[in-house]
């Protein structure tokens, strides 16, 4: 086997279709990266959702940089350990010096941290290790920041040396818990290859998104149009916020899908009249219209069979 094998990263994100790194990850661009940073989790959530990526959010962090305003969010780089064994150890060492790691002590982690770039974030599946599953600290907590800017990491493991990582304000990373004790007895298996934080699967080049509520992975092939339906979730709770205030419509009126031809024509006509709506005269809403024809919402068509079966149960 081989670590950060670029032939295997494109095998694995077959859906891709753009720009991709030097290593092989799908390359989302920078500005659907900043776009996303301006919107709340349920907004970027819910396309994945609906198209069947049922397993891409995992909660129960916490965070080195708790003050952070804006949710941390970039390309992933993935890391997958297991707990040692003598034999595996062996191999995957060998393997490792191969391609270049130096060093004995933290070997994995310095170099996976020493192939980062500016917005990537460390994924890393450390088991749910605390004990002497102190991956980050103090000087690769900093190594960190200085390579990824406003990156960072996810770690389904622990950190050390707190009060230091608090010092790093540029970065956010994402742990389960804190112990003083140092990395040991692990083995890495994966490097850019398929893994998983909790219940959530991320691949290499997923678009992180990561703040308080969890850290939810969208996949590349998704993440514009992820922007392009929290961009109208966003204008339509602007809308239909204040509808409900003027005594328009009610809170079940907003909340039932499809909407009518109306209430789309209201929509439409506050957007390109209100200053709240400026920012979102660019966008198209024929696909919304159809919906209000038809009676029945975009997403519906996309879902499985059995999917379709359920909801025909109900």
């Amino acid at each position: 086997m081989e670590f950060n094998c670029k032939k295997d990263i494109i095998q694995i994100t077959p859906l891709w279709e753009g720009e991709r790194m030097q290593d092989g990850r799908p390359r989302v661009s920078d500005e659907i990266l900043e776009k996303i940073r301006h919107y709340s989790l349920e907004e970027v959530w819910e396309i994945g959702w609906q198209l069947g990526y049922d397993n891409q959010f995992q909660t129960g962090f916490r965070s080195s940089n708790p003050q952070m305003n804006t949710p941390t969010v970039g390309r992933a780089v993935t890391s997958t350990f297991v707990p040692i064994r003598l034999d595996l150890e062996i191999a995957m060492k060998r393997q490792a010096k191969v391609q270049g790691m130096q060093g004995n002590t933290n070997l994995y982690n310095i170099f996976v941290v020493d192939s980062l770039v500016e917005d990537d974030v460390w994924i890393i599946d450390l088991f749910d290790k605390v004990k002497y599953g102190t991956i980050i600290g103090g000087n690769l907590g900093t190594v960190l920041q200085e390579r990824t800017k406003r990156g960072g990491a996810v770690v389904w493991g622990s950190i050390r040396d707190l009060e230091q990582m608090k010092t790093l304000t540029d970065i956010n990373v994402y742990y389960r818990g804190v112990d003083p004790t140092p990395l040991r007895d692990h083995v890495l298996t994966g490097f850019n290859t398929p893994c998983r934080i909790g219940g959530a699967v991320c691949l290499p080049g997923d678009v992180v998104y990561a703040c308080d509520a969890g850290v939810l992975f969208i996949p590349p092939h998704l993440a514009e149009e992820v922007v392009n339906h929290a961009e109208k979730t966003k204008v339509r709770d602007l809308f239909g916020f204040q509808r409900i205030k003027e005594g328009v419509y009610n809170g079940a009126d907003i909340d039932t899908f499809p909407w009518s031809e109306e209430m789309m024509d209201d929509l439409v006509k506050w957007i390109a009249v209100e200053e709240a709506g400026a920012p979102y005269r660019h966008l198209d809403w024929s696909i919304e219209y159809e919906d209000a024809r038809t009676g029945k919402t975009r997403y519906n068509r996309h879902w499985s069979n059995s999917q379709m079966r359920r909801l025909d149960e109900v």
